[in-house]
């Protein structure tokens, strides 16, 4: 049987392009060059926030510096500036995410925003007692408890699939729990707790078959592979700008231009008004009838540079390199005496949980972190996922393209240090 890392090594497609420059992206990166408790830092917590490259912060910079305006009302010029540089970034995601038309990419807070925006929007509208909404064992808290609250709102019911002993879903058991009260799948792409790449296209068409509506939470994915929503044909896709390079506070929600248009506001004022009276107020058009307020305007340019940083370097590049470091980082840590790793699908991203002895993962963490490592631990806000394989904590170590072979090993011989620093396990 092959290993959690041959696998990994196997399903690396061949390089479409130039082989990534690691040192030349790591140049992009300042934080990078700090140093952290005398050593130098090797932040593995990418799956909690990535770090942001000079161009970002560049941006951001230069639209505070130099033309910062509130958008769309003004007709003075700094308003016109910064109202384009606003709506080229959604062009920018409509393009990065292969949506078909600009209506369809709404700016939220974070993935977890546009989450709610679904539940109290959509599913409101929808949803009626004994409905049936199906998510995964494996879902971010950020996945759950909208629809935790929807289904006290409305008397739905929640159903939830679950996963083998390997991190991945029980697909035939989906086929069981369908029926025809289902009315909404939720689903990880990318199990930010095990690094599980989910069949997602399979779950949609599935659930396109009896009608169902599909939501992925993309935070996880985006930074990591392509993703085509025509291709997926999912009717809602969301994602965080903090995972992918650019700000905190901003994030995407694409939906369906026909679902959009058939739901109702979320939050009242601001741009998604289009007239308002005291007898009656008449909504604006997509996407601005969900972007209530006065929005993140730095954040969606900042995330709008970050996403064409990501396409110049290309995400093939970024994927091909990322699978090997994973891979290679898999095979070394499994040799560590001790290690035992908490997931091991044969397709996944690079996420790695393990536990270490009978350490508890805090104290490992804050003994890595006096050697310059950033790493989390805890139950990575999805405690379904912990309970399920009996667990308080793991420690979770999460790349991306700008770590490198030596960085995990840095990782791997911290971990001896541990054991020496905490006595025998």
């Amino acid at each position: 049987m092959n290993t959690v890392a041959e696998t990994a090594r196997s399903s690396i497609p061949p390089a479409s392009g130039a082989k990534l420059d690691v040192q030349a992206v790591r140049c992009d990166f300042p934080i990078l060059s700090r140093t952290l408790n005398g050593h130098p830092l090797v932040y593995l917590d990418n799956a909690a926030s990535t770090q942001r490259p000079n161009p970002v912060i560049d941006a951001i910079g230069c639209l505070y510096r130099e033309n910062y305006a509130n958008i769309h009302r003004g007709v003075h010029a700094l308003s016109q500036i910064s109202t384009r540089l606003y709506e080229e970034s959604r062009e920018k995601v409509r393009a990065f995410l292969n949506a078909s038309a600009r209506q369809e990419i709404i700016f939220t807070r974070g993935t977890t925003e546009s989450i709610n925006l679904v539940a109290q929007s959509w599913g409101r509208a929808n949803l009626s007692a004994d409905d049936e909404i199906i998510i995964s064992h494996m879902e971010h808290h950020s996945n759950i408890v909208p629809w935790q609250i929807l289904c006290e709102q409305t008397g739905a019911k929640l159903h939830v699939l679950p996963i083998t002993d390997h991190g991945t879903l029980v697909m035939e058991e989906l086929d069981r729990m369908i029926n025809a009260r289902t009315r909404l799948i939720s689903l990880v792409h990318v199990s930010n707790a095990l690094g599980t790449i989910n069949p997602v296209k399979a779950v949609i068409e599935k659930a396109h078959h009896l009608g169902i509506r599909v939501l992925i939470d993309g935070a996880q994915a985006v930074a990591h592979m392509p993703v085509d929503v025509e291709d997926l044909d999912c009717d809602f896709y969301c994602f965080s700008g903090h995972k992918i390079f650019g700000p905190t506070g901003i994030g995407v929600l694409y939906g369906k231009a026909d679902i959009l248009e058939s739901m109702p506001p979320w939050q009242g004022g601001g741009d998604m008004i289009s007239s308002v009276t005291f007898e009656k107020t008449t909504y604006n058009e997509l996407p601005y009838r969900f972007e209530a307020g006065t929005p993140n305007i730095a954040g969606v340019v900042g995330l709008g540079t970050a996403l064409d940083y990501v396409n110049r370097i290309g995400l093939e590049s970024i994927m091909h390199y990322e699978l090997e470091l994973l891979s290679d980082f898999i095979t070394k840590l499994k040799r560590v005496e001790g290690v035992r790793l908490v997931g091991s699908a044969p397709c996944r991203a690079g996420v790695v949980s393990f536990v270490f002895g009978e350490f508890h993962p805090h104290d490992v963490g804050t003994i890595l972190d006096q050697e310059g490592i950033a790493v989390r631990t805890g139950h990575h806000c999805a405690q379904p996922v912990m309970d399920r394989f009996g667990l308080p904590a793991t420690i979770r170590a999460s790349i991306s393209f700008y770590n490198t072979v030596e960085e995990c090993d840095v990782l791997i011989s911290g971990l001896t240090r541990v054991r020496e620093y905490l006595g025998q396990d």
